[in-house]
């Protein structure tokens, strides 16, 4: 069974972070510890060391008067020695592309004076020619993305080149009629632990109803990656089954983030498992995530979520306001809230980021938040992590960075928003969904 590359570092070269042998990205800065050379052993000292005696150097070769350039010197107009000593023969040059010593070959081998060469030994084997295999692998089967002729191996690498893969999840886009989402590990971190789910369904009476779960791996979890994985999908899998029998949207997405709650609940370690009923403390560090998710159908933008990612309104006018849809369940949201600080002091503090509501088996008490509204005016709702909007925090900064044409491009406009956050630094890993709102008739004089 193939094992996964291991290396002999204990803390990263770049920012001293410490690592473990089967790491291949530091978890700090996303430093390829793969790519570290080997310390090699320093070479020999080689000091120059001056000539001792002085060199008879021949004269030049004569020139003709008015001529730019000497006479042609040839390798047997001058006299040498071998490496013992000995006088090199003085073998005479000719200039007709036939050399003098061959000068008496008769035959096929001196036809035109040039050489032919002999016919193979038959009996001798022929070398192969190094050249990739040109077989086609089987139907489905992924290719390499650097030479696309190898397979991928289960471990991630190809099987022709050993390159190493990206992971799936490194970047993802998915794009459907009303709704599209763009997910990227970032530019610091070794692996994406964010997650998306976007969906679209049919309420009761046949009209349209579009949905998005964006999910933010808490990262000092133990995997979070998966515990963001299972919530976007339970969540998205949730609202499918109760919006087309006829829930209401906001109750389907309370109902939605319990389920998501659950679900990454069950990730945590059961009784029984590596001794973990004898450790009182046995959800402590558990998977966790934070979660957001919006849905428009029958005239209605609802939202809901727990922590810190966000929904953002982006009216097609942008003469009219944005706004945030969401209140984040952090520290800095609480000291806002209390009057102890202002927006700006307050995110500016070092423990600004500090969650304190998230989904996981540690987590002190689910409060799904959920809200409802009926806009009276088309535009576009933007569900993201932190990863984008710590690069556009305020409701005006994202209408700012959200192209114009992003209700009619939504899978575009998700690429330009990552892409603005990967241009500010790339910090976290960065996911959005684009929703985009049209006014239904119905809705028109909603408020």
């Amino acid at each position: 069974m193939s094992q996964m590359p291991q290396h002999e570092l204990s803390a990263c070269p770049g920012c001293a972070e410490p690592v473990e042998a089967v790491d291949r990205f530091c978890g700090g800065c996303g430093h390829d510890l793969a790519a570290v050379p080997a310390m090699a052993a320093p070479e020999p000292d080689r000091p120059t060391v001056a000539i001792g005696t002085p060199v008879a150097w021949p004269e030049p070769p004569s020139r003709e008067p008015g001529s730019l350039s000497t006479a042609t010197q040839h390798p047997g107009d001058l006299p040498g020695t071998d490496s013992g000593g000995r006088d090199l023969p003085t073998v005479p040059v000719r200039t007709d592309g036939l050399p003098a010593a061959a000068s008496a070959l008769s035959g096929p081998e001196a036809v035109g004076g040039d050489f032919t060469l002999a016919a193979p030994d038959p009996r001798a084997a022929a070398p192969q020619a190094l050249a990739p295999s040109t077989a086609t692998p089987p139907a489905g089967t992924k290719l390499c993305v650097a030479c696309r002729a190898g397979a991928v191996d289960s471990d991630g690498y190809c099987e022709n080149c050993g390159h190493a893969q990206p992971r799936e999840r490194d970047h993802m886009e998915e794009e459907l009629s009303t709704v599209a989402a763009v997910s990227d590990r970032g530019l610091r971190h070794h692996r994406n632990e964010d997650a998306f789910a976007v969906s679209a369904t049919a309420l009761p009476d046949g009209s349209p109803a579009t949905l998005a779960i964006v999910c933010d791996g808490v990262s000092s979890a133990t995997r979070p990656d998966e515990a963001s994985a299972a919530a976007a999908r339970a969540a998205g899998q949730s609202l499918l089954t109760a919006l087309p029998r006829g829930a209401h949207p906001q109750q389907a997405m309370h109902e939605a983030i319990v389920a998501a709650a659950e679900a990454v609940n069950s990730l945590a370690e059961e009784p029984g498992k590596d001794g973990a009923e004898q450790d009182p403390h046995r959800h402590q560090n558990a998977p966790a995530c934070t979660i957001v998710g919006a849905v428009v159908a029958d005239g209605l933008l609802i939202v809901g979520w727990v922590g810190d990612s966000r929904a953002y309104w982006v009216p097609d006018d942008r003469t009219s306001p944005p706004a945030r849809l969401t209140q984040d369940d952090s520290w800095a949201a609480q000291m806002v809230a209390a009057g102890l600080m202002n927006e700006a002091e307050a995110y500016a503090d070092e423990r600004a980021h500090a969650i304190t509501g998230w989904l996981g088996a540690d987590a002190y008490e689910l409060e799904p938040h959920t809200a409802a509204f009926k806009p009276d005016r088309p535009g576009v709702v933007v569900v993201c992590t932190d990863g984008l909007w710590n690069y556009a925090e305020a409701a005006v900064d994202m209408a700012r960075v959200v192209p114009a044409d992003a209700a009619g491009r939504p899978l575009h406009g998700a690429q330009v928003l990552v892409g603005h956050a990967l241009d500010g630094g790339g910090h976290d890993n960065v996911t959005v969904a684009l929703l985009p709102f049209t006014l239904s008739p119905q809705g028109a004089g909603s408020a």
